[in-house]
């Protein structure tokens, strides 16, 4: 049975199902407009997660032929999966900030193999061993999902107030999980909320129980050396001081209190740090460091592409260490290991 929640104020969620994934759903925003419903985020690109959309917008008296435009927090599947089909339904504008937009083109198109072959060449600089590595090589030939996602036709400028016929929605800029990720700010006071604070559609940026993924988005042919956990460190603190009177996030549920939820954050990501400095007291590889982290389960018993994301992980906590000047490259190793100074 499809669980929509009414938030008050013209917004309410449908809870979309990712299959076989631990998350469990998205939940999707039908926030209501003068010119029809615009969701905020759409789910994953799946027959039974279209299916829970559409019955979804059903139960909240509209259709996927009535959405106005979507609103894309980040580019991620479970986010931005079902956003073409909610176009082909409707004709619905589609909204995302630029540097996600980028991902979405060089997505769309670099070849398969191009991207084995990228992953592969990132994973063995980082000390993955061959065993790890040589699936991706082999695997250069096959076709990869989910390489088509819909190509968003309007940018989301951080600090605008978004195309929303009779509200007020602006984007807020909060970089770190993705490049690209946008908070999105209802400037609206709300029944029974602190008057003047207004609602947060929060993405994965700020989530009531869940540490969210720092990845590495990184053009193949661009050499700078990124900072993602930085920026999002930064992203946090922005949205600490808004202060918002409600959290309308993208999984499990609302919540109140940001600034105590983004302090809990900022202390978590402290004291890794730390604990990843103590790790350094010998050179390490982010593979090597990647085995040492802790995890919510044994680096035994983490799937093989979950393991690419703890790589991605490790290596954006070694770059904030690095930036911050509290670790090092060791001149001359290769793979490169890195140690605390």
């Amino acid at each position: 049975m499809t669980e929509t929640y009414d938030h008050g104020g013209g917004v309410r969620s449908v809870r979309v199902p990712i299959p076989d994934n631990p998350l469990g759903h998205t939940l999707v925003y039908v926030v209501d407009t003068d010119r029809g419903p615009v969701l905020v985020d759409t789910g994953w690109d799946d027959p039974a997660s279209w299916d829970t959309l559409a019955e979804g917008l059903r139960a909240c008296g509209t259709s996927p032929g009535e959405v106005h435009g979507v609103v894309i927090t980040h580019h991620h599947p479970d986010h931005h999966g079902l956003s073409g089909r909610v176009r082909e339904a409707s004709g619905a504008w589609i909204a995302m900030h630029e540097a996600d937009l980028s991902i979405v083109r060089r997505t769309r198109a670099t070849r398969p193999e191009r991207w084995f072959t990228y992953m592969a060449d990132k994973l063995a600089a980082a000390g993955a061993p061959e065993e790890h590595v040589s699936p991706l090589r082999t695997a250069r030939r096959r076709t990869l999902p989910g390489l088509s996602p819909a190509l968003p036709d309007r940018e989301i400028v951080p600090g605008e107030l978004l195309d929303l016929p009779g509200r007020r929605l602006r984007a807020i800029w909060t970089p770190g999980h993705t490049p690209g990720h946008v908070c999105l700010h209802l400037e609206e006071d709300h029944p029974g909320r602190l008057p003047g604070r207004g609602r947060l559609f929060s993405g994965d940026h700020l989530l009531p129980g869940i540490t969210p993924h720092i990845g590495l988005y990184e053009d193949p042919d661009d050499t700078t050396v990124t900072d993602p956990l930085g920026d999002y460190l930064d992203s946090l603190e922005r949205i600490g001081r808004l202060a918002p009177a409600e959290i309308l996030p993208a999984h499990q549920h609302a919540f109140t209190d940001a600034p105590a939820r983004v302090r809990e954050l900022l202390d978590h990501h402290e004291d890794r740090l730390t604990g990843l400095l103590a790790l350094l007291a010998e050179p390490l590889t982010p593979w090597q460091l990647a085995e040492r982290m802790e995890w919510n389960r044994p680096w035994a018993d983490i799937p093989y592409g979950s393991r690419n994301i703890a790589i991605a992980e490790a290596e954006s906590h070694l770059r904030r260490l690095v930036k911050l000047g509290r670790a090092e490259a060791v001149t001359g190793s290769e793979p490169v290991a890195y140690v605390a100074v």
